[in-house]
């Protein structure tokens, strides 16, 4: 069985507290995109299940690769027969656009399917939340709003229909370690849900529409910094950073090509479409 796991986008994302147990709470708002990795599993043809992965490379031994800890969990649980999973990656990675948690949590939908198990969204999305924080939100794969450690989820209102949206990787790796490990947690100034229920997208910065992550990356790394600028100066009406970074994205009114984009990006990974 064939899938394409989707890259996600977060509109606001804003660090709120510091956990007992380390971690933090969040407020994001999460939303598909449809750059896609390939994802197949089948049948394996010898005794143990087995992960080959082409594309982009992924410096991950195999056991700990996000998808082979997806088919693990769902072995355990429900007694699966070996298979073989082949991955190729078109997604970046350290990206901020979720590639691994997609593939991990596509990877449990198409088990689901494959063997019949007849497992729902928030099953599965149980499952998912033992894998990574941001896994379960590509069980539903819809915009959603993501809180507490970014596993709670509720649907969530955006009108994007028709803008253009470009997501720019410059070659920069962050870590999700780096970016927590500058950021102050603080209360929210706004509500999100409402800011983007009720205000076009060149509105939402003014109404304090932020990535929280900006201000501990942007220093470190100014070339992500520039990528928004620039995004910006090409006539974005919105542009922030993804995630923990290094990827920002932008929503125009207008149609993109994406030649025009690798003219003001070369040498960085793009991709562009329509919302």
């Amino acid at each position: 069985m064939i899938t394409f796991p989707n890259a996600k986008i977060n509109i606001g994302l804003y660090i709120t507290a510091r956990r007992p147990d380390g971690y933090h709470d969040i407020v994001t708002a999460m939303v598909p995109t449809d750059w896609r990795d390939i994802l197949e599993i089948v049948p394996a043809k010898g005794n143990e299940s087995t992960l080959t992965v082409t594309g982009r490379g992924v410096d991950c031994p195999t056991e700990k690769n996000l998808v082979m800890k997806a088919f693990r969990a769902m072995e355990s649980r429900y007694g699966l027969p070996p298979v073989d999973i082949y991955l190729q990656k078109i997604i970046p990675d350290g990206a901020g656009l979720g590639g691994g948690s997609a593939d991990a949590a596509f990877t449990i939908t198409t088990l689901n399917a494959m063997f019949n198990l007849g497992l729902d969204e928030a099953t599965m999305a149980s499952v998912a939340a033992t894998i990574g924080s941001d896994c379960p939100f590509f069980i539903y794969n819809r915009p959603m709003l993501a809180t507490g450690t970014g596993t709670t989820l509720s649907p969530i209102e955006i009108d994007i229909k028709g803008y253009s949206l470009v997501i720019v990787k410059p070659q920069v790796h962050v870590s999700t370690a780096e970016a927590y490990g500058g950021c102050k947690p603080r209360p929210m100034s706004i509500d999100l849900p409402q800011v983007l229920a009720q205000c076009a997208p060149a509105d939402w910065e003014r109404y304090g529409v932020i990535n929280d992550f900006e201000a501990t990356v942007f220093p470190r790394h100014e070339q992500i910094a520039r990528v928004k600028s620039l995004l910006y100066n090409t006539g974005a009406d919105y542009a922030a950073m993804s995630g923990s970074g290094a990827s920002v994205f932008a929503l125009f009114k207008r149609d993109i090509l994406a030649e025009e984009i690798e003219a003001v990006f070369p040498e960085m990974d793009i991709h562009v479409s329509k919302l």
